[in-house]
């Protein structure tokens, strides 16, 4: 166990559990937020949450490999240890549990966990086996800590429906608990992938929210989902966008396609600009 400034920090499942002990023998409630580093103000905004609800937090650090696809980013996913711990000591995190890859996944390890239906379309269509390692990661850090409450940022959405959707399946006696997206000025989420916009891909960067507000402002209307998400693609093309992955209308929980807004539903959207695959969702209500 080490010190920074008023934030320790854990490596090993063993001593996040010895601290999670200490805690429960003493009364305290735990909300844990699981993060992949290179942290900014949205991740934060989960850790003051997280002390809304609770009278400690954990917060983790770890870039999980099961969840990258062969052509993506994990090399190039950044890792600023020593600058997340300053900002989550600054949020008033009470622990950093910061494990090695070897401390997660050691020799022989052998077990998945895959979350069928909620996992599948949109995100999980373009990039296979990422729900599978998010599922995986997320039940082993549930377990090992055994939080009270978790709390993950509602920007992921596909990713929270299926957390939602393991967390009821297993019954894991953990809360989950989904915070808004915090934006920039012009609408743009915050995202550590942001980092790699070039200035000219940042000032087109927020027609994606633009998009996202025209199709459900449509739909709110009575227009067709299929026709308002197929203009919002071409739209964004005409706005710089390299290509788009989808943009479609799906029910909040289930992420099955919804043809007109007869429940709550999400608008999701991922697209590409320059070498940078930006997502994003807003809900839309009957």
């Amino acid at each position: 166990m080490t010190q920074d400034r008023n934030l320790d920090i854990v490596r090993s499942v063993a001593d996040l559990r010895a601290r999670v002990k200490y805690w429960r023998d003493q009364g305290l409630s735990v909300a844990m937020v699981p993060t992949m580093g290179a942290l900014h103000q949205g991740h934060l905004s989960l850790v003051r949450a997280g002390l809304d609800v609770a009278d400690r937090v954990v917060a983790s650090v770890f870039v999980n490999p099961t969840q990258f696809g062969p052509n993506e980013d994990l090399s190039r996913y950044p890792r600023q240890e020593a600058k997340d711990a300053e900002l989550l000591d600054g949020a008033g995190c009470h622990l950093l549990f910061a494990p090695k890859v070897e401390e997660m996944y050691p020799d022989g390890f052998a077990t998945t966990v895959s979350v069928k239906g909620v996992s599948q379309p949109l995100e999980g269509a373009f990039r296979p086996g990422h729900f599978d390692g998010v599922a995986t990661v997320v039940s082993k850090l549930l377990l090992q800590c055994l939080p009270d409450f978790a709390l993950f940022g509602e920007k992921d959405w596909q990713q929270l429906a299926v957390i939602r959707r393991l967390v009821r399946d297993l019954d894991l006696p953990v809360k989950i608990v989904g915070i808004p997206t915090v934006r920039e000025a012009d609408g743009l989420a915050l995202s550590s992938r942001n980092a790699y916009l070039s200035d000219e891909d940042r000032a087109i960067a927020p027609a994606l929210y633009k998009a996202l507000v025209s199709v459900a402002e449509g739909v709110r209307q009575g227009g067709s989902a299929e026709e308002l998400c197929h203009r919002a693609a071409a739209d964004l093309i005409a706005a710089g966008f390299a290509s788009v992955d989808y943009i479609d209308m799906r029910d909040a929980d289930s992420m099955a396609k919804l043809r007109s807004l007869d429940r709550p539903a999400r608008i999701l959207v991922a697209a590409r600009l320059g070498t940078t695959r930006l997502i994003d969702n807003i809900g839309v209500e009957p």
